[in-house]
């Protein structure tokens, strides 16, 4: 188990300037997360499943955390809450079809949740079907009542009081999560430090990120300079514009356009990273709602994941290139 300590540079004033979309990304993933077809959508408490492979990152706990990490079942999906230490868990493709190129995943929540299934597992292994090593990353949590009838009464409240919150900048949502960034931080750490065990090649490793872990992929990309992703991923994340540094990773952005958090208001995202140059792609399907991941749905949002496969060969990370 490798073991990585990191500093919390970002003052309370800025942590607390995320809170109000960090409350609605939550809000939105909870109302409309589940997929077209009916679901049951009942928060169901369920044992902490076995996470074979899981490799600690000493990052922490949250500070102020004292619950304990629980899960439950909505949606016929898990998700994981009151996450106090952050692991990644490896999903290695076969060596035969192994590319070299790697995917850190950060699952979303809205930083109260995780939709560790959904938007992190599945991810993972249709990722490493393609030849792909991908690692989910479980990164701390803002804490939430223990027991379930509370967080759901949290909740409740939450989208009585959260409907239009004044929406932070992109660049205070970020100052807003760095736990979160330190995880992301340890994670990238590691994965490059054991790349010659994984057959990985460390400058090939990037990032896809879904709702508040879009932010926190962009968050990474716009803070670890030179030490985070070789690209990135943001699905159904962060759209307004952003100021960013001439060398930001290409990005790849899937949303849907019934998307009640970030469908409306204009794609100022696309249009920082053309600003300076650098290669984006644009999927805005009809529709898909917010938290679609790898839900089967009759939308063609169900078709982000091909396209994001695409766009990583059309950008030759799916070329054979293992460590040496």
């Amino acid at each position: 188990m490798t073991i990585l300590r990191l500093s919390n540079p970002v003052s309370d004033r800025l942590r607390r300037a995320a809170v109000p979309l960090a409350a609605v990304a939550l809000a939105a993933s909870l109302a409309f997360a589940s997929p077209a077809r009916a679901q049951d959508d009942r928060m169901i408490p369920t044992e902490i499943p076995s996470q074979p492979g899981a490799l600690t990152l000493d990052t922490g706990p949250l500070p102020g955390a004292t619950a304990t990490e629980t899960w439950h079942r909505q949606y016929g999906s898990l998700f994981a809450r009151n996450v106090t230490v952050a692991t990644l868990t490896p999903f290695l493709p076969d060596p035969a079809r192994a590319t070299g190129a790697a995917v850190i995943v950060a699952p979303g929540g809205g930083f109260r949740q995780l939709s560790m299934e959904n938007e992190g597992w599945n991810v993972a292994r249709a990722l490493a079907e393609r030849g792909v090593a991908a690692f989910v990353l479980k990164y701390r949590l803002n804490p939430t009542p223990a027991d379930m009838e509370g967080f759901e009464r949290s909740m409740r409240e939450m989208f009585a009081g959260a409907a239009r919150p004044p929406r932070p900048s992109p660049d205070e949502a970020i100052a807003g999560i760095a736990p979160q960034i330190a995880d992301a931080r340890a994670a990238f750490a590691l994965v490059r430090s054991r790349a010659g065990e994984w057959r990985i090649d460390p400058d090939r490793v990037g990032m896809v990120g879904f709702s508040a872990g879009a932010m926190l992929t962009l968050a990474t990309a716009l803070t670890e300079r030179g030490a985070g992703p070789a690209f990135i991923g943001n699905i159904y994340g962060p759209i307004s514009s952003v100021a960013v540094p001439a060398d930001v990773p290409p990005m790849f952005v899937a949303l849907a356009a019934d998307d009640p958090l970030f469908g409306q208001g204009g794609f100022g995202i696309v249009e920082s990273w053309r600003a300076v140059g650098r290669p984006v792609e644009f999927h805005l399907y009809e529709q898909g709602g917010h938290g679609f991941g790898m839900y089967p749905k009759p939308t063609t949002s169900t078709g982000w994941f091909d396209a994001f496969v695409r766009w990583l060969g059309m950008h030759h990370y799916l070329e054979r290139r293992p460590a040496a």
